[in-house]
């Protein structure tokens, strides 16, 4: 499969930096042809300028300001984001990125008629993956709602194909976490997606 690694954080010594390099070993080691996007490296500026909302449903205007992102989600048949769980949520280069990126007449169709929902336009993505660390426990994180789950697991599944399998692998208590919790949940990570 075409597999984009969207990853989000900004300190390049971090340990998501290596959860980042086991996703994308694992999947290279699976076959899989992957491409890597880290947003805080390449500088990308998760806010929307008011001209780029002015033109957000203007169809080809609307994707000249983020071509190069767009190319990735038209390529990729397995999307897999690689962040930290901040606040519950994404970080906010993460959901900037799907704010610009994930725009309309690309990432969905817009209703043609009057009480009609949009409809997916992504349904080449097969798979979609959140590899993510959070600093609450898992009860914490499950009462407070999971935002950032549900953004990507439910939100963007919505604009994928019909059949599309989602994942979702969490090392919970990141903030008292020690080596070998962090590297057993490295092996966890590549043993799942070297099985995908």
């Amino acid at each position: 499969m075409r597999a984009l690694v969207v990853y989000a954080h900004p300190v390049p010594e971090s340990f998501g930096a290596a959860v980042r390099d086991t996703v994308v070993a694992a999947l290279g080691e699976a076959g899989h042809d992957v491409r890597l996007v880290d947003l805080n490296a390449i500088g990308f500026n998760p806010v929307m300028s008011a001209d780029e909302r002015r033109h957000h449903f203007d169809q080809g205007v609307n994707e000249v300001p983020v071509a190069d992102q767009i190319e990735h989600i038209k390529w990729c048949e397995m999307l897999v984001f690689v962040y930290p769980t901040w606040w519950y949520g994404l970080p906010a280069i993460l959901k900037g990125w799907l704010d610009r990126v994930w725009v309309p007449h690309v990432a969905f169709l817009m209703p043609a008629h009057e009480g009609q929902n949009i409809r997916p336009a992504m349904q080449h993505i097969r798979r979609i993956v959140v590899v993510t660390t959070c600093g609450a426990n898992w009860w914490l994180s499950k009462w407070v709602g999971e935002p950032g789950r549900r953004t990507l697991l439910r939100g963007i599944r919505t604009l994928a194909h019909p059949l599309c399998k989602t994942l979702y692998l969490a090392h919970y208590k990141m903030d008292s976490s020690t080596p070998e919790s962090r590297a057993r949940y490295l092996t966890k990570v590549r043993k799942r997606l070297a099985s995908l």
